[in-house]
């Protein structure tokens, strides 16, 4: 399979973009995916029990964290610290993230500037799955729906730590953000 720069489904919503490059038609080993991740957007902190996870930042910067906190606050996973006395860092083009099973990770972008991520999860095609769904919901105008997030995660193995988040920063000349989150 050979896919030129720019090819594979793209879905897009205000909140993230997702181009689907190897999906589980295509691979038994994992699902890859290139993520544009707007200013504003926040995963929120969280773990999956049985997937693994890749992301290696191609453009742009982001704040990512991969360790187990000493204490899991329930809501501002950027001022973790681990037992080792890990924090949150900032991210730029050529990092890589492995986050295997099991281990809480975030990751947000708190600049101006869109990120570009390639982003693969193992095994397929739940994450694939997943990303649909979640980005039907953020499509939808107002409030996100908490119980539809909920139940979201708990089909495809997403143990949220924190709140996911999307608030736009505000520019001159640019409309107001609205603040989406899910607990």
């Amino acid at each position: 399979m050979l896919l030129p720069p720019g090819r594979g489904r793209t879905v897009t919503v205000a909140a993230q973009e997702v181009t689907f490059k190897v999906t589980g038609e295509h691979s038994r080993a994992a699902s890859t995916f290139e993520v544009v991740v707007p200013p504003g957007f926040d995963v929120g902190a969280h773990t999956h029990t049985h997937s693994e996870e890749l992301f290696y930042v191609i453009e742009g910067e982001l704040e990512v964290l991969a360790f187990e906190p000493l204490v899991r606050s329930p809501d501002h996973w950027r001022e973790w610290e681990s037992a080792a006395g890990e924090r949150a860092v900032r991210a730029g083009p050529g990092t890589l993230l492995f986050v295997p099973p099991g281990c809480p990770h975030a990751f947000a972008n708190t600049g101006r500037t869109p990120a570009r991520v390639l982003f693969q999860a193992a095994p397929p095609p739940a994450h694939e799955r997943y990303f649909e769904e979640l980005l039907e919901i953020l499509a939808t105008d107002g409030e996100v729906d908490d119980s539809a997030i909920a139940a979201l995660r708990l089909r495809y193995d997403v143990h949220q730590l924190t709140p996911l988040r999307y608030e736009p920063p505000e520019g001159p000349g640019e409309p107001e953000g609205r603040t989406r989150e899910a607990h």
